[in-house]
Parts: structure tokens; sequence; C-alpha cells
């Protein structure tokens, strides 16, 4: 009995370790390039839509930033936030 159990064990721990070297090898990178595909997708969509808000308004908005000049301040004091370019895997 106590060897089959471990048989199992090690069948499961098999497929377990499968399981991982596929999601690392196939999942995960075309997770990030859907991701990456997205982000720029929506990144344009943004874009057409502050140039219309700019058309519309007359580039009032950009009159009133000051010295900003279309650089946005952070909330953390005028610093940039800490951006991480790899991904959580």
């Amino acid at each position: 009995m106590g060897q089959r159990i471990d048989e199992a064990i090690e069948l499961i721990e098999m497929e377990l370790r499968h399981a991982v070297t596929y999601v690392n090898d196939a999942v995960i990178p075309q997770v990030r390039r859907e991701s990456i595909t997205a982000m720029r997708t929506a990144a344009d969509t943004l874009r057409n839509l502050a140039d219309r808000f700019e058309k519309k308004g007359g580039g009032a908005a950009s009159q009133s930033q000051g010295s900003a000049q279309g650089a946005p301040q952070s909330q953390t004091g005028g610093q940039a936030p800490n951006q991480n370019t790899e991904p959580r895997s």
C-alpha cells in the first residue's frame, strides 16, 4: 500500500512539473504578448480621445496647465512613480 502511494506521489509531482513548464514556456509569454498589444491599443485610443478633447476645447486645458506643459505631476511630490518594467509572473 505504501509503495502505491509513493508511486502516485511521484506521478503527481511529475505531472505538476510538466504543468509548470507548460505555463512558463507557453502561457506566460502569450499573456505578455497579448497584454502588450492591449496596452498599445488602449494607449492609441486614449491618445485619440485626448486629441478630440483638445480639438473641441480649443486647447484651453493645455493653457491652464501653466508650467506643466503636458507633464502631469504625480501625487508623490512631483517624483515619478516607481515603474517596474517586468510584469509579475
